[in-house]
């Protein structure tokens, strides 16, 4: 799985990065994040520090997809959907 990031902002304990995913894998940008020693907030399944998703008054984990791109399974056209950061 090939995982690449850029650092948009930073917030103390928290950082905010912009990812693109050459693969796709299952929890592709938990488990790398982690393994990195910098979990998402609110991911508790992936260890992130509890104390600061309440701080930051997260319900669940904190990623959110920017724009998705796929080829669609019937057309096979491909197929991009953007969603803004609510």
């Amino acid at each position: 799985a090939i995982t690449h990031w850029d650092v948009m902002e930073r917030f103390g304990e928290a950082t905010l990065v912009s990812v693109n995913l050459e693969t796709g894998r299952t929890h592709q940008i938990r488990v790398h994040f982690s393994s990195l020693g910098h979990p998402l907030a609110g991911d508790a399944m992936y260890g992130a520090n509890p104390q600061l998703g309440e701080a930051l008054g997260l319900e669940r984990q904190w990623l959110h997809a920017k724009q998705l791109e796929f080829r669609h399974p019937r057309t096979h056209v491909w197929t991009r959907v953007k969603s803004h950061y609510p």
